[in-house]
Parts: C-alpha cells; sequence; structure tokens
C-alpha cells in the first residue's frame, strides 16, 4: 500500500471540464468573497458565500461527481450552514466548514469510507490543501524557471504575509510602526491588505475547485500502472512542499515571530512604559486572541511540513528550526495567557474569559505535543491521541469545577466597591450567572447598598434553587453544597 496524491477528476472528467474553468470560477468566487466580507461585519454574508462555494465547487467537478451521494452532501450543507443562519460564531463557522468539507469529500472521495481516513483526509484538505493554490498558480505557467525558482519562495512569502498581518493587528507598537514607514499614503496600506485578502480568499476557494485527495492503492496492478508517474508527482511535491521551501519558511518566521517575542520580553515581561500614544490595557488585550490564531496556524504548518518519514523530519538544519519556532509558538500562547490576565485583573471575569483561559492551556500543550512527535519519531495517530486525552482530561476537570461561583466571587472581590480601583459590579452579569453565584450576590448587595429590586431578583434565584431541588431525581452534590452554605433547607416533597 502506498499514498498517492491524485486529482478527483480523471483524464475524461478532464475534458469535459476544461482547466481555464476552474480559475475562472475561483476567481469569480474571490471576488464574491471581496465583496461580501471586506470591510464589513460578517454574518448572514457567511452562509451566501458558503452556498456560492458549495455550487461552485458542484460545477467545477460535476463530471467527476458521485451523484449518488449528491443529495445526503446536500443534507449535511444544509445542516451546517442552520446554525450560522440563526447567529454567525465560532461554534456556527466551524460546522458550516466541517459540512462543506463532508460534502465535499463524500461527493469526489467515494473510495475513502473508514472514519480515520476520512479524518485525514479533511485535515489534508484544511492544511495543506490551501499550499496547492501556490503550487498549481506557478504550473499554470509551464515555465520550469519560475517553477524551480519561486516555488520554494510562494509559500514562505505567503504564509509569512498572513503571520505579519495577524502580528500587526495583534501589536498596536507594530501597526504604528507600519504607518510610519508610509505616511499619508492609506491607500496603499489599504491596496496591501486586499492583495492579502484575494491571496487568503484564493487559497481557501481553490481545494474545493481543483479537488485533489491523497488515496490509498491497494491493488497490484494499479501500484504497476502508476510506479512510473508516482516519482514525477513526488518530486513536484518534495518541491513545492520539501526541505527547500520549509527550510526558507522558518527562517522567516523565527525572524518574524523573534520581533513579537522580543516586544513581548521588553513591555509584557519586564514592563517597560510603553508609548504615549498606546494604552497599557490595549497592548494586553488586542493581543490575546489574534496571537493563538497565530499559534494554531505555525501549529498547522509544522504538521504539514514536518510529515512523518519525511524528507524535512529528518534535516540537521530543519528540526532545530522547527524547535525553536515552536518555543516561539508557545512564549506567544503563554504571553496571551498573561495578557487576557491583566485585561481580567482591570475589567473582571466572564464566561468567554474563562473559556479562552482554557483553550490558551491546550494550544501550548497541544504544540508541546508536536514537539514530542517529532523528538518520540510518533506517527500523527500518536498525536491525535495525546491530544484527545488531553481533551478529555480538560473536559473532566472542568465538570467539576463551579465556575460560576468563581466567576462571580473573583468579580465581586476585585471590583471597585471591594477594592477602590477597577470597574463596578455587573450586578445584572452577576445575577444571570444563576443560584450557585448566590454567595458572591450577597457579598455584592452588601457592598453596593441594599436595594429592593436587587433583594428581590436574588430572591427569585433562591426560589429557583429550591425549585430544581425539590425533588430527589435533580439532587445534585453542588447543589447540596450551595444550600448548606446557605442555611436554606429545599422544600421537602415525596412526589414522584
Amino acid at each position: 500500500m502506498t499514498d498517492l496524491t491524485t486529482p478527483a477528476s480523471d483524464a475524461g472528467s478532464a475534458q469535459a471540464s476544461p482547466q481555464s474553468v476552474k480559475p475562472a470560477i475561483a476567481i469569480a468566487l474571490a471576488a464574491l468573497a471581496d465583496w461580501l466580507f471586506y470591510g464589513h461585519q460578517i454574518g448572514i454574508s457567511a452562509v451566501a458565500f458558503a452556498l456560492a462555494l458549495a455550487l461552485g465547487s458542484l460545477a467545477a467537478n460535476f463530471a467527476s461527481l458521485n451523484r449518488s451521494r449528491l443529495l445526503p452532501a446536500a443534507a449535511f450543507v444544509l445542516a451546517g450552514l442552520i446554525p450560522a443562519i440563526e447567529e454567525f460564531n465560532a461554534a456556527s463557522l466551524i460546522l458550516m466548514i466541517l459540512a462543506l468539507g463532508i460534502a465535499l469529500l463524500l461527493t469526489t472521495n467515494p473510495q475513502q469510507r473508514d472514519l480515520g481516513g476520512r479524518a485525514a483526509a479533511l485535515c489534508d484538505l484544511y492544511l495543506v490543501g490551501p499550499f496547492r493554490f501556490f503550487r498549481d498558480a506557478v504550473g499554470l505557467f509551464n515555465l520550469p524557471a519560475l517553477k524551480g525558482g519561486l516555488t520554494v519562495w510562494l509559500v514562505p512569502i505567503a504564509l509569512g504575509g498572513v503571520f505579519v498581518f495577524l502580528l500587526v493587528s495583534a501589536n498596536p507598537l507594530l501597526e504604528k510602526w507600519i504607518r510610519l514607514m508610509s505616511p499619508g499614503d492609506a491607500a496603499s496600506y489599504v491596496s496591501l491588505g486586499r492583495i492579502l485578502f484575494w491571496t487568503v480568499a484564493l487559497s481557501v476557494i481553490w481545494p474545493f475547485v481543483q479537488v485533489w485527495w491523497r488515496r490509498k492503492v491497494e491493488a497490484t496492478s494499479a501500484l504497476t500502472d502508476t510506479a512510473a508517474a508516482e516519482p514525477k508527482r513526488s518530486s513536484q511535491r518534495v518541491e513545492f512542499f520539501g526541505v527547500a521551501t520549509i527550510l526558507r519558511s522558518l527562517v522567516l518566521f523565527n525572524l518574524l515571530f523573534a520581533v513579537q517575542t522580543i516586544l513581548d520580553a521588553v513591555y509584557l515581561w519586564d514592563n517597560v512604559a510603553l508609548p504615549a500614544d498606546i494604552s497599557y490595557a490595549s497592548y494586553a488585550h488586542r493581543g490575546a486572541y489574534p496571537l493563538i490564531v497565530t499559534a494554531l496556524l505555525a501549529a498547522g504548518f509544522v504538521l504539514a511540513a514536518i510529515r512523518p518519514g519525511g524528507p524535512a523530519e529528518q534535516s540537521r538544519v530543519v528540526r532545530p528550526l522547527v524547535y525553536l519556532w515552536v518555543a516561539q509558538n508557545v512564549l506567544l500562547v503563554l504571553s496571551s495567557i498573561l495578557r487576557l490576565d491583566l485585561y481580567v485583573q482591570v475589567y473582571l471575569l466572564t464566561w468567554w474569559r474563562v473559556a479562552a483561559f482554557i483553550w490558551m492551556i491546550l494550544v501550548a500543550l497541544g504544540l508541546i505535543l508536536i514537539v514530542a512527535r517529532i523528538v518520540l519519531n510518533r506517527s500523527n495517530d500518536w498525536l491525535i491521541r495525546a491530544n484527545l486525552i488531553a481533551l478529555t482530561a480538560t473536559l473532566y476537570i472542568c465538570s467539576l469545577v463551579n465556575f460560576a461561583a468563581i466567576i462571580a466571587d473573583y468579580n465581586v472581590s476585585h471590583s471597585r466597591e471591594a477594592t477602590g480601583k477597577g470597574v463596578s459590579i455587573d450586578m445584572n452579569y452577576l445575577l444571570s450567572l444563576g443560584p450557585q453565584a448566590l454567595p458572591a450576590i450577597d457579598r455584592a448587595i452588601a457592598l453596593h447598598g441594599i436595594d429592593p429590586t436587587l433583594v428581590s431578583r436574588r430572591g427569585c434565584l433562591v426560589e429557583q434553587q429550591l425549585k430544581d431541588t425539590a425533588f430527589w431525581r435533580s439532587w445534585g452534590f453542588r447543589s447540596w453544597r450551595l444550600q448548606r452554605a446557605m442555611g436554606v433547607q429545599p422544600k421537602s416533597s415525596t412526589a414522584g
């Protein structure tokens, strides 16, 4: 058995769908993305683009589709779009992306039937697929000089541009320096942003238009027929995403990340005074989430580049650069945690900020596990299992933690009423945390002053708690502890 990277369409389908049609479809979809997203807030526009992407992919690969699976694929797409129609957020975006990938997998790769293979195919689609756009774009020119000289720089420059954009959006100092480098020329800055947007859009769209899957060919005859073509494909793939490309990428990425690492070491960890026009809160808050996205992209690149058994994995030059880059990414995640902690110290805790803390810790652990996979020479299956174990352990621990009580107690203890600084208690948010926040609510009412409205709403929470625990079937140890702490006994009931 061997892994071959093969197109979804065969020779017959290539005649039915000329290669000139696919770039036209990709450009049209990128123009639609520009009109829907660039400079606009995302909402129902995401649903419109997802439908257009599905239809564009259908048109580009119609000759090679598995027609019997069109109906379940359409059902997956519609099911994945419903949450985004209700509200566009991170969860609905993930579901929409998964639905589009599963639909594409069902209709263009019917040979892949096992769950592990399908999961690997989806990872290949989203992690490696976007990079194929740059290889295929060079291939359209059919010029050996371009392929030999520019291909190895496409990934470093393209992904480096994405990292620059994320780092600048995370760091107001870098944004200020870039503006100083082009004073009074805002149009060129906007133009650069739009070029980057189109590049990213095309790289995301292209895997759905020009579909390629990694397939396992088991038949001996198939191996014999493809033996002559395999070296050519392998050499092209190594040239595009081989040691030379990876080496240039890692050198460039390490230099880019070093700038952010040094700035964080100076201004975040060493508390050096910032320029007068940049507030410390702005520096701390803006970078928390973009840097996590940066770390996730970095992890995806390492997984795609340092494949088990690949030429880059054994390189004595590439390995130290990977370790250095992952170390810088771990530092970025730790800086993000510190940034969020500094922001919480001023603006208090919320459910989303607690979730962000946990997510950042998981990202840092995932990066460390990637290094462990490389050092221990383990497979990607080992890495997946290790991450699933870490995720399961995290969920288990979180299920035992009373986050509502922790958030409420922290917000009251660090409020302006309790410490004389910071922000005032948000009583509406405190009451929205539910009955588990009652001990902190009592402290907040004592600090805030007796307010009949607050006392009434507090009484409603007590009634809710008593109602929820009125029957033995609804008993919970956490609720029992709360009632013991509050000195409230549940209403006795033997019904049911």
